[in-house]
């Protein structure tokens, strides 16, 4: 068990049977199919022309991924649809309040990645329209998936989950680019990106009640509102280098100035787990700034440019040493300063 809840493991081919069975609703992937038609705007390819995909191709691999999701779904909390086909056993599922999907590279070698799939669950809304979101960990990290479990359960939105990439210093900035940092970034920030599978409501088009960007629970997110997360997300063809069976990654940029909380679980020996949390800011940088950032790390995944709130005193002296005590590579956003609940979580639960 892991923290007192029960733990099913399951192997990835049974996510290969259940698509190479129909295993699935078929009604719904064609709805699902005809929902990204109408929504899905396709980013640049940054492949070399050898690893391009042509058409019949490129829609093969956003049928697979739309199918990954469906299955993924169906797995964590069961569908009736397939009690109609005979499938009774499968029509169960886990009844699961979080997933994680392990993907590299094994499954990712030569299949499509898990990240479109990943980022719709892990959104506030699909093909379905507006829904309550899914827990879904990419590359199956479970410490990072009980930490979006816990920031879900305590405010109800969607998680972001991201990779902690790179720290960027005011100095390396202003030589890389030629301009100064300013205003909540001005003593450096963290690159938080990952290959795609962070909810797009992590674009921060929402509006909270003084029509500033947030993110919302879903039973107070509008249909303009999913509507205008994915209008500001391209679908860019997954890189050979890292993801030889293809795929599609989002990309979208977090807006400026929203407050967020950053946690993540370790595990520590002779302690156990722990939580790490780290209030701050999103920060929007000039184009330009941002172009040529981006493109240090991959511009085909989405962004959030982060701001930790510092103390001046141990990790939170300056802004690397908030990246440089960081646990792991990954990290979970979470709408508004909510440390202060995250701790009182965590006592809960020791």
């Amino acid at each position: 068990s892991w923290l007192g809840m029960k733990v099913q493991a399951v192997d990835m081919t049974e996510l290969r049977r259940r698509i190479d069975q129909k295993i699935y609703d078929e009604s719904e992937l064609e709805m699902a199919l005809a929902w990204a038609d109408k929504n899905f705007r396709y980013g640049e390819d940054q492949n070399a022309q050898q690893y391009k995909r042509n058409a019949e191709q490129s829609r093969a691999v956003l049928k697979e991924s739309l199918l990954m999701a469906m299955c993924i779904r169906d797995m964590m909390q069961g569908n009736k649809k397939l009690a109609e086909k005979g499938l009774v056993e499968e029509s169960l599922g886990y009844n699961a309040i979080a997933a994680g999907f392990q993907g590299q590279r094994h499954w990712t070698d030569q299949y499509p990645n898990g990240d479109t799939a990943e980022a719709l669950l892990n959104s506030s809304f699909d093909w379905n329209g507006v829904r309550e979101p899914f827990v879904v960990a990419t590359e199956n990290d479970s410490l990072n998936g009980v930490a979006m479990l816990m920031g879900h359960q305590l405010n109800g939105t969607a998680q972001v989950f991201a990779d902690v990439r790179t720290y960027w210093s005011p100095d390396a900035v202003k030589r890389v680019t030629g301009q100064p940092l300013t205003g909540l970034a001005e003593h450096g920030i963290i690159h938080l990106i990952n290959s795609g599978s962070a909810a797009l409501d992590g674009a921060c088009k929402q509006r909270d009640a003084e029509g500033k960007p947030t993110m919302k629970p879903h039973w107070e997110i509008s249909q303009q509102e999913a509507d205008a997360c994915l209008a500001a997300t391209e679908w860019c063809p997954a890189i050979h280098e890292y993801f030889r069976g293809g795929g599609f990654s989002s990309r979208f940029l977090t807006e400026g100035g929203v407050p967020f909380t950053m946690t993540r679980v370790n595990i520590i020996k002779g302690l156990g787990p722990v939580l790490q949390i780290a209030e701050g800011w999103s920060v929007e940088l000039p184009k330009a700034m941002h172009d040529q950032l981006d493109a240090r790390t991959n511009s085909t995944w989405p962004t959030t440019w982060f701001a930790p709130r510092l103390t001046g005193k141990g990790p939170f002296s300056d802004v690397y040493s908030v990246m440089a005590n960081w646990g792991a590579n990954h990290g979970v956003l979470t709408i508004g300063h909510v440390g202060a609940d995250f701790i009182t979580l965590a006592s809960m639960l020791r």
